[in-house]
């Protein structure tokens, strides 16, 4: 008896992947608390900027006042990356043109006026913090439920962390731990697996969102990387939820999955290739229902579904 397709596990038809208008508005409504949250320590920045400022009695006294400088700059629309290559004289007439053409024109409203543009420019940088916030909640989600997955089978695992990339055991308490996640490493039986985000394969020459490895932790290394027959499954993960740009996304991933299963093909491997999308249209869903039929895509789900998560986050910690 021919042993059931993966993605039959959770999928009947096409339309099962289709995101529904309420997970839409939940996504919506989850970035919007997602970039409150992340605009929380530029507002009590911006505070902390106001308080300071006033002490100052017009706007040139301002760059006496000890500890404020970087906010002028800031202020002034210089941002962080872009301080980094500036001079001392620069960052100096830069805030000089601030004052002179900002804020002594306020008037007695100088202080307001700073804070203004102070945010201005963190506001741009939120804004682009904020491009990628979709695949953050997107890994993180999927993080969770392979850690689920491996608690309730009470197989061990080890977690890679994202800031050090030191490698650790469980903690007691694994609350928050998919934050500050790059990978996990679990034993199967005799087997022990390794799953790494975002990493440049040397073989595709590009990043690929998830990569599941037959090593142990302490094995990885760029001589595993650069070993195609060790890439068990590779995936693409698009959490963008704005139906908007459902479509070109998917394009990408496509785009991603072909050149992945072409490099790998041409040393006559095939490691099993899947996708997790969150925006998912109706049009999209019946592409990606024919790659899994033809054998092309071996499995496939709509992260806003829960049960279909669950289920492929299963097929990946069967491997």
């Amino acid at each position: 008896m021919a042993k059931k397709k993966p993605y039959l596990q959770h999928l009947k038809n096409a339309d099962d992947m289709v995101t529904s208008y309420a997970a839409v508005r939940a996504g919506f409504v989850a970035l919007a608390l997602e970039k409150n949250r992340r605009a929380t320590p530029f507002v009590a920045q911006a505070r902390a900027l106001k308080v300071a400022a006033s002490q100052a009695t017009s706007p040139s006294v301002l760059v006496t006042i000890e500890g404020i400088q970087p906010a002028l700059l800031t202020a002034a629309g210089v941002s962080d990356k872009a301080s980094n290559h500036l001079q001392a004289q620069d960052k100096a007439d830069a805030i000089q043109g601030l004052i002179q053409n900002f804020l002594e024109p306020a008037g007695d409203n100088f202080v307001e006026e700073l804070v203004f543009r102070f945010l201005l420019t963190r506001g741009d940088t939120l804004g682009g913090s904020m491009r990628n916030v979709g695949g953050v909640l997107a890994q993180r989600k999927l993080t969770r439920a392979i850690i689920s997955t491996l608690n309730l089978a009470g197989q061990p695992y080890q977690w890679l962390h994202s800031v050090n990339n030191s490698l650790a055991n469980l903690p007691n308490d694994d609350a928050d731990i998919e934050l500050y996640l790059r990978g996990l490493s679990w034993q199967k039986g005799n087997k022990v697996r390794t799953l790494i985000y975002n990493l440049t394969v040397p073989l595709v020459k590009n990043n690929v969102d998830l990569c599941l490895f037959d090593c142990a932790s302490t094995e990885i290394s760029p001589t595993i990387y650069k070993s195609p027959a060790r890439y068990l499954a590779l995936g693409e993960l698009k959490g963008g939820i704005d139906p908007a740009g459902a479509d070109e996304h998917w394009k990408t991933a496509r785009t991603a999955l072909t050149r992945i299963q072409t490099s790998f093909s041409s040393l006559k491997l095939s490691p099993k290739l899947f996708f997790v999308g969150a925006a998912i249209e109706k049009k999209m869903a019946a592409e990606i229902w024919k790659l899994l039929e033809e054998g092309n895509l071996d499995n496939a789900a709509n992260l806003t579904n829960e049960n279909q998560v669950a289920s492929i986050s299963s097929w990946l910690c069967a491997f």
